[in-house]
């Protein structure tokens, strides 16, 4: 009897959705038993006794939210962690995630399989399992969607957007701009090389970019000091200017005193036109807070202790206007108009 030898290097036949979950989604709920191995079509969730549930939701669309051809390992692991930083800037702790995916090509399977082991690889490390979820094709881009469960002792405890005060002072945490810089030479509107930034220098911007640290031993540490807090998705002063709005207040902004990373630094000196897209580019996934300036020294005790830095950027005053707003003041103390407060989802 003879025959063709198989191909090798032929692809695998498509699993189809209920093959993918069994490969590759099922593995990522075994730690959490109401996922109930994702065999149904809902899960439950326990939560500890006396505690709140908390949730957040985020949705990143290819050619939007990620460059096309971008590792699907490292989309996955920026999904789960902005939605983690929402959880961050509320102080709470989270245990759980449901999860949908729409994919297009024949080549889904695959990109499915990246997408969970990105997810598999940071599961761990925050303390979390995937409870359920969705999986589709589509003829447009790829799109994921992720919803977070965590819990927290109560409402009182929370961190919201509500609290800043006149008098309190605003701290962000780390440093702002990288990873606007890093989409914008993603889009080729400026060469990090011929700036004179190392490899490894642009490496460092892409990777606050692809992979943003959620600050979620911060945010907790916060509940009780802060007042106020937002993490930055969407630009410094878009995301202060949520917490002005919703307080009530204005939030002064010295811009100045915004905290950059040497590269950062390196790149506006060159070019300093780049210096509006550092704090209004968004997507650092930094927690942005008011205080009280009695709490200074607790503050900065904490951040020693921890190992986080954190900045005074601006304090909070009375409200001039009919909504609260992000006024921006340069070096000189002079109140400075700037094109766009951050990015537009619309």
């Amino acid at each position: 009897m003879t025959g063709k030898a198989p191909d090798e290097t032929a692809p695998e036949a498509p699993l189809g959705e209920f093959g993918a979950i069994e490969r590759w989604l099922r593995p990522l709920a075994r730690s959490l038993p109401g996922a109930l191995d994702l065999t149904d079509d809902a899960g439950w969730l326990a939560l500890p006794p006396g505690r709140i549930l908390v949730a957040a939701k985020d949705a990143m669309v290819e050619g939007r939210h990620w460059f096309p051809g971008e590792p699907p390992e490292l989309v996955a692991r920026k999904l789960l962690r902005v939605n983690l930083s929402d959880l961050a800037a509320m102080g709470a702790t989270p245990v759980a995630y449901l999860l949908a995916l729409a994919v297009p090509g024949p080549h889904a399977g695959d990109w499915i399989r990246r997408f969970t082991e990105g997810l598999g690889a940071d599961q761990g490390r925050y303390g979390v399992a995937v409870l359920g979820g969705d999986t589709v094709g589509t003829d447009g881009p790829a799109m994921a969607s992720l919803t977070l469960l965590g819990h927290a002792p109560a409402p009182s405890a929370l961190l919201t957007r509500g609290g800043a005060r006149p008098g309190d002072d605003v701290w962000v945490s780390g440093t702002i701009g990288d990873a606007a810089l890093s989409v914008e030479a993603g889009y080729g509107r400026f060469d990090p090389a011929a700036l004179g930034l190392s490899a490894e220098e642009i490496a460092g911007l892409e990777a606050r970019r692809q992979l943003p640290e959620p600050r979620l031993a911060l945010g907790r540490m916060l509940v009780g000091l802060a007042t106020a807090c937002a993490d930055v998705s969407d630009g410094l002063p878009a995301d202060l200017g949520h917490i002005a709005e919703t307080s009530g207040v204005d939030a002064e902004l010295h811009i100045d005193l915004v905290p950059r990373s040497a590269a950062a630094g390196r790149v506006v000196a060159a070019r300093p036109d780049l210096g509006p897209i550092v704090w209004t580019g968004g997507d650092d996934y930094e927690l942005v807070f008011t205080a009280p300036p009695a709490a200074a020294h607790a503050i900065t005790a904490l951040s020693a202790r921890e190992g986080i830095h954190v900045s005074h950027i601006g304090r909070i005053v009375p409200k001039a206007g009919d909504r609260g707003r992000t006024v921006l003041i340069n070096a000189d103390g002079r109140i400075i108009a700037a094109d766009r407060a951050g990015h537009v989802h619309f």
